[in-house]
């Protein structure tokens, strides 16, 4: 399975859009949308840091690395879900191992893989760090009914301080917006994918005006 449309718009709510590395609520150093060092190149330590010269190429290179980082996450969730799932209960799975990388060792793969009826619960068993209740609680309620919670638009853009700190949203941006810069719907092209993660880091540090 693949996410959805509305799913891929309410993990990007979730996490918002954060064009440089900055320290998340539990001081892991994050890049775009919810990308850290686990989820593999481009590593965030290694990326310029504070706001690019170039906002839009910067937002377009983020969503990039979304896009690989979500298929990395799609794969998982199917690799460890043994029943079949609706959309939207696969798209919530996504989103939650989007941000816990624990879909392999959750009670709740478990409590669902088993058929239990009330597995969704096994959702607020991950509350860590406790500000997180809101995604967890957003997750089990689109798992049990397919109530998403993201409108499909006002997604923050966020503003980061060279020393990684967050600074209040610099912009919202439409999910329809999101949606066409990766490639998502009908008629619509998907963005040429640089050839190596040495080429990404190449273009963002030249976006970024060559700070370091």
């Amino acid at each position: 399975m693949k996410v959805s449309d509305k799913g891929l718009l309410e993990i990007c709510e979730h996490e918002g859009i954060v064009p440089a590395p900055y320290l998340d609520s539990v001081g892991v150093l994050t890049f775009g949308v919810g990308h850290t060092a686990g989820a593999g190149e481009p590593y965030p330590a290694h990326m310029p840091r504070g706001m690019p010269s170039n906002l839009d190429d910067a937002i377009t290179e983020v969503l990039g690395v979304f896009r690989v980082d979500l298929e990395r996450y799609e794969a998982r969730v199917n690799r460890e879900i043994k029943v079949p799932l609706k959309q939207h209960e696969f798209d919530a799975l996504v989103s939650f191992d989007f941000n816990t990388g624990g879909i392999h060792r959750a009670k709740l793969t478990k409590a669902i893989n088993a058929g239990d009826p009330q597995a969704s619960r096994h959702f607020m068993g991950w509350l860590r760090p406790p500000e997180i209740r809101k995604r967890r609680t957003a997750e089990m309620r689109l798992f049990q009914s397919g109530n998403y919670d993201a409108n499909g638009d006002d997604i923050p853009v966020w503003r980061v301080t060279d020393d990684g700190k967050l600074a209040g949203i610099h912009s919202v941006m439409d999910g329809a917006d999101i949606l066409r810069r990766m490639g998502r719907g009908l008629s619509i092209s998907a963005p040429a994918e640089p050839g190596t993660w040495a080429a990404i880091i190449t273009i963002i540090a030249r976006l970024f005006g060559g700070k370091s």
